[in-house]
């Protein structure tokens, strides 16, 4: 019986130290690729409206005199493709075809935004320097944006401008991603005219 149980046992050892040596040698097939890290920034649109012209902000209509009137909207470097957008708001009296401006349009101006008075339109790219665009039309004197003022208006229909009436422009910008928004209109919808900021 020892015999036997001495043969058993070793058979059972030969056994195990086969199925040792056979695991140790056995590997799997594995491979691993390599890290991917996403890193998810801010985007980001900036803009200034400034005007250097008329110095005071106030300007005197005389007769064949025009006065030179210089907005600008500056898209700001490294801001987003965007809708940039400028309302023109007139108030007072601007005597018709003897006072008279108009918003640079054209195929690189602004565009009329439709159904919406006074408010204009362009699509600006990703910018990575500081990008200006005039508002309104200029002359050869003044070709940053002027107010004309006719030499035909009479001292009759300025007498007409009184201090509460007298013509004022109005300038508001806005911008509005370009990302996810296919048409100016759906930007314009997007802009909350009666805050400071979107």
């Amino acid at each position: 019986m020892k015999a036997r149980s001495k043969a058993l046992l070793l058979a059972l050892c030969a056994v195990l130290l086969v199925a040792v040596s056979v695991l140790g040698t056995m590997a799997y097939l594995t491979s691993k690729t390599q890290v991917i890290t996403n890193t998810f920034t801010v985007g980001d649109i900036n803009i200034e409206l400034t005007e250097t012209k008329p110095e005071s902000r106030q300007a005197k209509i005389i007769p064949g005199v025009d006065i030179e009137k210089d907005p600008k909207v500056t898209v700001k470097a490294n801001s987003e493709a965007c809708w940039l957008f400028v309302k023109v708001e007139q108030t007072g009296t601007f005597v018709t075809d003897k006072v008279t401006y108009s918003v640079m349009t054209g195929t690189d101006g602004w565009k009329a935004l439709p159904g919406v008075d006074g408010v204009y339109y362009r699509e600006v790219g990703a910018v990575t320097t500081d990008t200006d665009f005039y508002v309104l039309t200029g002359n050869t004197a003044h070709p940053n944006g002027v107010v004309i003022v006719s030499d035909k208006l009479t001292k009759a229909e300025i007498d007409t401008i009184t201090d509460g009436n007298q013509p004022k422009l109005t300038f508001t910008a806005y911008a509005v991603q370009k990302e996810g928004i296919d048409t100016a209109a759906d930007a314009w919808a997007k802009v909350n005219t009666t805050s400071g900021s979107n």
